[in-house]
């Protein structure tokens, strides 16, 4: 019997689908940490075409100018994740993504940004959208993709900001000096009399 190695691509296809894009920003955050402009994430229970509706769906429900699909891929790869473990989140995205293409009479991603916003407006209330939601607030949110783009320096330790950057706020106005002092273990100042 012969064998034939198995391509990468050959691999993709068979365990799953597939998400794949660009970068479009080249010179952004997150194209710092990115190792190419070309990204893909592959997919174990759901195919390429469920995992490209899934990533509009999540960019519909939170979007954000200028922020890379790579991103919304992280809520697409957990979602299908949970889909491999649970027979019942896989029937509920794969109806959910299913009742978007009968309301856009069978392509919802070929519709423009305002019509697919339309189908799936009526379907905020669904478990369908609900688990998306729920899942791309952490998804989304949690990783260093996302922390590059929104300017988020992580987490500081203990010390939290009080002591490094807390301060940096240049669009509000800076507000006015607590007597105790900022900080929790600052001496208050002495009043001149």
């Amino acid at each position: 019997m012969l064998t034939t190695p198995l391509s990468r691509r050959v691999f993709l296809k068979s365990s799953g689908g597939v998400i794949a894009g660009t970068l479009a920003f080249a010179s952004g955050p997150i194209a710092l940490l990115a190792p190419s402009r070309s990204w893909a994430m592959s997919l174990d229970t759901l195919d390429s075409r469920q995992g490209d509706m899934l990533l509009a769906v999540a960019r519909h429900i939170f979007p954000h100018r200028g922020l890379e699909d790579a991103v919304y891929a992280y809520v697409v790869k957990d979602l299908d994740r949970m889909a491999g473990e649970d027979d019942a989140v896989h029937t509920l995205l794969s109806d959910g993504l299913a009742v978007l293409d009968d309301e856009a009479d069978g392509d919802w991603l070929a519709l423009d940004e305002e019509a697919r916003m339309a189908v799936l407006a009526p379907l905020a209330e669904s478990d369908f959208f609900e688990q998306v939601r729920a899942n791309a607030v952490v998804s989304l949110y949690d990783n260093e993709l996302a922390f590059a783009h929104f300017g988020y320096q992580g987490e500081e330790g203990n010390a939290g900001y009080l002591r490094n950057g807390f301060n940096d706020l240049t669009w509000l106005p800076d507000p006015p000096k607590p007597e105790g002092g900022y900080l929790p273990d600052e001496e208050p100042e002495a009043q001149n009399t």
